[in-house]
């Protein structure tokens, strides 16, 4: 898709510019696109913090969209309300901005739901990180979307993971009750602080191995990277996990996966689903002594 914009109005930063031009797209996505060489200033390829001027004559060339037509997901469970999927890691919940890349979660669901299918999460009511896999549930309507978002918000979702971490923590089953904040130092995450939302996470031992634990964790809230903030306060942080912890070369991910979901449906039952633990992890504690 090309575009040409003649600036009218007073000095301005770029990205903000073309975010008022095309607003269905937002900064970040301008920034992305700025640095990448698919906007000019007067035929000039700038940086996104470059300022246009009246008179500047603006091109964008903003790639076409990915078609994912035919891409599919292990399903769980399907009903007319509800479509659950046994996500694998490394794929996102959904995309970040307006423009969606990659296939995701959410990209999976847009065919698949009346639920705002023009935004970047059609469908969705909660997420797992990029690199954490298993069950996760999405609205196939607006109406099954409403319920289950309630069901999550009053807490009436049990949500269990397995996760391997490092080391051995000092109790073998116990309830974490930390508040989580932002880490002003380092935005992208989340730490233990007064100022921070109650956060409330149970686990229990699995099995132990020579240097690591294999844990059951149970969330009875739903802060971003609780379990892995959690996880890390107790100097235990998860196998694998690139923000509060350390990559592990041979898994090639973070051992996190979601594996078990109960909840009550837009129809009134109740349901619990499981995803086994996946090969890689599997075979990962087959490694271990």
């Amino acid at each position: 898709m090309n575009e040409v914009f003649d600036v009218t109005e007073g000095e301005q930063r770029l990205d903000s510019f073309l975010a008022k031009q095309k607003p269905e797209y937002s900064r970040s996505f301008w920034q992305k696109m700025i640095e990448g060489g698919s906007v000019t200033i007067n035929g000039s390829v700038v940086k996104s913090k470059h300022k246009a001027m009246p008179g500047d004559v603006v091109s964008i060339t903003v790639p076409e969209k990915p078609n994912f037509v035919g891409r599919t997901l292990p399903v769980l469970y399907e009903d007319d309300d509800v479509i659950v999927v046994n996500k694998p890691a490394g794929m996102l919940t959904h995309a970040k901005g307006a423009q969606s890349d990659e296939f995701s979660i959410g990209e999976f669901m847009r065919t698949r739901t009346t639920d705002g299918t023009e935004t970047n999460r059609p469908g969705i009511v909660h997420r797992l990180d990029r690199g954490t896999s298993g069950v996760i549930i999405a609205a196939k309507n607006p109406g099954a979307k409403r319920w289950l978002q309630a069901q999550f918000s009053k807490r009436n979702v049990k949500k269990t993971y397995v996760a391997l971490v490092v080391g051995h923590p000092q109790e073998a089953a116990a309830t974490i009750q930390l508040p989580i904040e932002r880490n002003p130092k380092k935005p992208q995450t989340f730490r233990v602080g007064g100022n921070g939302k109650t956060a409330e996470t149970t686990y229990e031992t699995l099995h132990n191995y020579r240097s690591n634990t294999l844990l059951q964790l149970m969330p009875h809230t739903g802060r971003t990277h609780q379990l892995r903030v959690h996880l890390s306060y107790l100097h235990c942080p998860i196998v694998g996990d690139d923000l509060y912890g350390k990559i592990e070369p041979r898994l090639g991910r973070m051992f996190l996966h979601a594996a078990k979901l109960e909840l009550t449906l837009p129809s009134r039952e109740r349901r619990v689903f499981e995803a086994p633990l996946p090969d890689d992890l599997q075979n990962f504690l087959k490694q271990l002594t």
